[in-house]
């Protein structure tokens, strides 16, 4: 089952209607599912507002989106490496608005692969709590252009 909110896969969070009882004929089963406490969250904001909105109780008003963890914000960063390497595959020089599908896709391929990728990391690496005695590991997320001294020539020149 697929998460209501952002299509990602469901872990457990789910919706009951317990306004009728089970034997009674009016009740039926919601498969509402949701991947996590922030998307369940969020959906049960907006579901609240239509509701109260639906019965006049409030004018129906926009609710803000869900802001992105400190963690899937350096993961994004991670992604514009990815996005810059698209880029330059596909011409700098051509208006994003001009791009086939096929590019398109290959700008997206890039960055939604760059991002699992970098989450998969994040998570492998915090799984297991820091051993005692044990100096902790670097986060990879926290320096997301490390790995590119070389080929940055702007930091030599303020080095």
């Amino acid at each position: 089952m697929k998460c209501w909110v952002c299509s990602r896969d469901a872990r457990g969070f789910g919706h009951t209607d317990n306004r009728y009882a089970v034997v009674d004929p009016r009740r039926y089963p919601i498969d509402w599912a949701f991947c996590s406490g922030r998307c369940q969250a969020a959906f049960h904001a907006l579901y609240g507002n239509w509701v109260a909105a639906r019965s006049g109780e409030i004018e129906l008003k926009e609710v803000t989106v869900v802001d992105a963890s400190e963690i899937e914000r350096a993961s994004m960063r991670r992604c514009l490496r990815a996005f810059g390497e698209a880029g330059s595959a596909i011409g700098f020089d051509k208006p994003l608005g001009q791009y086939t599908e096929a590019e398109a896709l290959q700008v997206v391929d890039a960055i939604v692969t760059c991002y699992t990728v970098a989450m998969v990391e994040h998570h492998e690496a915090t799984k297991y709590p820091p051993v005692r005695g044990m100096a902790p590991t670097p986060d990879p997320l926290a320096v997301p252009f490390a790995d590119m001294a070389s080929e940055a020539p702007w930091e030599e020149a303020t080095r």
